[in-house]
């Protein structure tokens, strides 16, 4: 049986089914935003421009203005749009003579205007999202304000060079590769920095409003899900600067390490799930003992004095330590090129080794998708667990060269036991 289209043109096409189910997503973002508006200002007792049912009728107003825009003309939706304007831009004149300066609600409403188009022209999954973002900004405000008031000048400059560093510098850095073996990308190195400031100003951010505690161990899972050599790198460095905290730094750099191995077991079950049913007792016991290691540590903190709120959290963005690694990252790429033009597939295994060093989630995705076609499943497996202990001895280095004392004694027992952990998965891999 054909569908029965209400609308059809040469890129468009609308069922009635299909109308009903949108006008209905339309009718619902239109309530949510209504409601939380309407919510907000309750508690004040006063009008308000838009509430519950002007939202639902703006959603709907969007929705209909796309549908006879793409029946007669565009310019019905467009003239829909600057109506609605019109209409804010009068509220807003009206509040604002009243005193109240605030446009968000007015701004609100313009966006559901446009998110009831966007669902006619089938684009919900887009629209709901938007519609989320722009609940979770509505809903919180006095959060935001209490965020804003307690940052101080230097945790704003901080802010604002990172934005710059990655919104204003990092896009116009070429792309392209030069130099020996022709792998040095200036766009890649960026983004690494990036990444090493992100995670330290997102940490820094965390551990002031969340306190030490949760902050790192939130940072470390955050930043486990990119790099745990970059969390390592990043905590050694502030280890040094807050002996006090090392054992909590040390937890982070442990939970990451566990993240690791979850992340390397989803990327060989995305690439070549035929790997996993030998490799998965051995990564199994690389992860709970890791798990254990970062269990052990974060439960014998208890019973210690509490940390003085006013502990110093050091500096909120290092750009020098995120070049180091930078450069550090780039020595890596030219070790591991030489490697592989020196010994080729035959040395995979010192390949994967070297190549670890600098990432282990490129070594995981190549590996296992060459993993039971042009390379023996087992030499592939073998190349991935070897890539984790190599990755582990870099960070277990890394922390003994940049971490503080306290924290070389609690990286060396706990990655002792991961690395241990790593060679019996491995013999038993292999038995």
């Amino acid at each position: 049986m054909e569908a029965d289209f209400i609308l059809q043109t040469e890129n468009f096409q609308l069922t009635e089914l299909d109308f009903l189910i949108r006008m209905l997503v339309a009718t619902g973002i239109g309530f949510v935003l209504g409601l939380e508006r309407e919510f907000s200002q309750h508690s004040k007792n006063s009008d308000i421009f838009a509430g519950l049912r002007t939202f639902m009728i703006v959603a709907l107003f969007g929705f209909l203005a796309a549908y006879l825009g793409i029946t007669f003309t565009y310019l019905i939706f467009i003239t829909g749009f600057f109506s609605v304007v019109i209409i804010a831009s009068i509220s807003y004149w009206v509040s604002s003579n009243k005193g109240d300066i605030g446009s968000t609600t007015e701004f609100a409403i313009i966006l559901t205007f446009l998110l009831g188009g966007l669902v006619l022209v089938g684009n919900i999954n887009l629209s709901l999202a938007l519609t989320v973002i722009i609940l979770v900004l509505l809903s919180l405000k006095l959060t935001f304000r209490t965020i804003i008031g307690q940052l101080t000048q230097k945790e704003l400059y901080a802010f604002v060079r990172f934005v710059v560093l990655a919104l204003l510098i990092l896009p116009f850095l070429p792309d392209n590769y030069f130099g020996p073996y022709n792998i040095i990308n200036s766009r890649e190195v960026g983004w690494i920095i990036v990444l090493v400031t992100g995670i330290d100003f997102v940490g820094y951010i965390l551990m002031k409003f969340l306190g030490t505690e949760k902050g790192i161990l939130l940072t470390s899972i955050l930043g486990g899900l990119v790099s745990s050599t970059l969390v390592t790198f990043t905590f050694s460095k502030k280890s040094k600067e807050t002996p006090q905290l090392s054992q909590n730094y040390a937890v982070g750099i442990f939970a990451a390490a566990t993240v690791m191995v979850i992340r390397i077991l989803l990327l060989v079950f995305i690439f070549n799930k035929a790997m996993l049913v030998q490799l998965i007792i051995p990564l199994l016991i690389l992860l709970l003992t890791a798990f254990g290691v970062a269990l052990y540590f974060y439960k014998s903190k208890y019973g210690k004095p509490a940390l003085i709120d006013e502990i110093a959290l050091g500096d909120p963005l290092n750009i020098k330590n995120a070049v180091f690694f930078g450069i550090f990252y780039l020595g890596i790429l030219l070790l591991v090129n030489y490697a592989n033009q020196t010994y080729g597939t035959k040395g995979i295994y010192v390949s994967s080794a070297i190549s670890a060093l600098a990432d282990i989630n490129a070594i995981s995705i190549s590996v296992s998708k060459l993993g039971g076609t042009t390379m023996n499943i087992l030499f592939a497996q073998n190349a991935i667990l070897i890539a984790a202990l190599s990755n582990t001895v870099v960070k277990i280095g890394i922390a003994i060269f940049t971490g503080s004392r306290q924290l070389k004694k609690y990286v060396l027992v706990g990655y002792g036991f991961i690395f241990i952990a790593g060679v019996i998965g491995f013999l038993v891999l292999n038995l």
